[in-house]
């Protein structure tokens, strides 16, 4: 039951990483064509938002890569003792 947990958060976590690239991407684009915006808003609207995303989703893929390395390693241990 676990394994299926950890399965569909990976999943939910690239559909918010997707949609947050979404976001920042029209986010961009409409402070562009906004008025009060302009073209260098804009762009700071997409470094920064890029850098935020890519952040967040490097965050959580380590913990979950730790995860995975703990279970791994929990699993080759007790291989290891099971040959004593």
């Amino acid at each position: 039951m676990r394994e299926f947990f950890i399965l569909w958060m990976e999943r939910i976590i690239n559909v918010v990483i997707v949609l947050g690239a979404i976001c920042v991407l029209l986010g961009g684009i409409a402070m562009m064509f906004n008025p009060q915006g302009g073209i260098l808003p804009g762009l700071a609207v997409w470094v920064v938002g890029s850098i935020y995303l890519i952040l967040l989703g490097g965050m959580i893929y380590l913990g979950l890569g730790i995860y995975n390395n703990t279970r791994r390693t929990a699993e080759a241990v007790e291989r290891l003792a099971g040959r004593s």
